[in-house]
């Protein structure tokens, strides 16, 4: 799996060509031994987190949303994409 980010314990991962189960933007996120798929407009599709970790990775896609749209179209295309710096 392509490593989009990685900040405050979490793991986000964007794969290639994923367009078939969730049918919308979204990344992969690990954080210990919790799974989720969040979509990148911050809606939860699969999985779970702990509730803080879920606000923090929802406001780093807010903040981060153009170039996560971004890497998300070069993604579904095969195509490597630019990793995004953790939040600050």
């Amino acid at each position: 799996m392509p490593e989009l980010s990685r900040f405050a314990g979490m793991v986000i991962y964007m794969l290639f060509r994923d367009t078939g189960q969730h049918h919308k933007p979204h990344v992969h996120v690990y954080y210990g031994e919790h799974e989720a798929v969040i979509g990148i407009d911050g809606e939860l599709l699969a999985g779970s987190l702990p509730r803080k970790q879920l606000k923090i990775i929802t406001g780093w896609l807010a903040f981060h949303e153009f170039e996560a749209y971004r890497a998300w179209n070069s993604a579904v295309q095969g195509e490597h994409f630019d990793k995004i710096p953790p939040m600050k």
